[in-house]
């Protein structure tokens, strides 16, 4: 049975690869936009990976158009994005979809391994519908599926999904610090 480690994924360089370079570590695997109103959380996360980093942890960047078309680039402009507007260290992957029938195998073992979130906010979704809806877009997705931007996964360093925080935990919160803490602790 293949793992999250298995899976076929590409650099946002464009070459083939898989999350095996990162067996052993603990992760955040996190679905990224430019265009985002959550967008400055990238600051928030590379706070986190320099805080833990030398503790065998990594954050993986996925970004992903899923979502009211907030990530429109080229994975050529995400790389420039990712160096100069929001210049982050951590590993940042080709263009995925986390939702919908195109999902990413990674997105689709990782919302089944853990099909609810920890929200900040609960009134969140509603506040995703009316923005939506305010753009003649359909309604979110129910959960399992990943509800927008910025929704954060902790993997254990056996790649065990331990935790999944909805995309309006800033990624400092002490919830997800805790799971991540835990995470490189086992």
């Amino acid at each position: 049975m293949p793992t999250l480690y298995d899976l076929p994924l590409t650099t946002l360089s464009g070459s083939p690869t898989t999350l095996a370079d990162f067996s052993g570590k603990a992760l955040l695997i996190v679905n990224v936009a430019s265009r985002c109103g959550l967008t400055p959380q990238y600051t928030d996360l590379e706070t986190l990976y320099q805080q833990f980093k030398d503790k065998g942890f990594v954050i993986l960047g996925f970004p992903a158009n899923d979502f009211a078309g907030q990530e429109p680039g080229s994975n050529q402009e995400i790389a420039k994005f990712c160096s100069t507007d929001y210049p982050v260290t951590f590993p940042v992957f080709a263009k995925i979809a986390v939702t919908g029938p195109e999902q990413h195998p990674l997105y689709a073992e990782l919302t089944s391994a853990a099909p609810e979130h920890v929200v900040n906010d609960a009134g969140f979704r509603g506040n995703i519908s009316g923005y939506l809806k305010s753009q003649g877009l359909p309604e979110p997705a129910p959960l399992p599926a990943v509800l927008w931007n910025f929704e954060k996964f902790v993997v254990g360093r056996d790649g065990t999904v331990i935790a999944r925080f909805a995309p309006d935990m800033l990624p400092s919160d002490p919830r997800i610090v805790s799971a991540i803490e835990q995470a490189l602790s086992n």
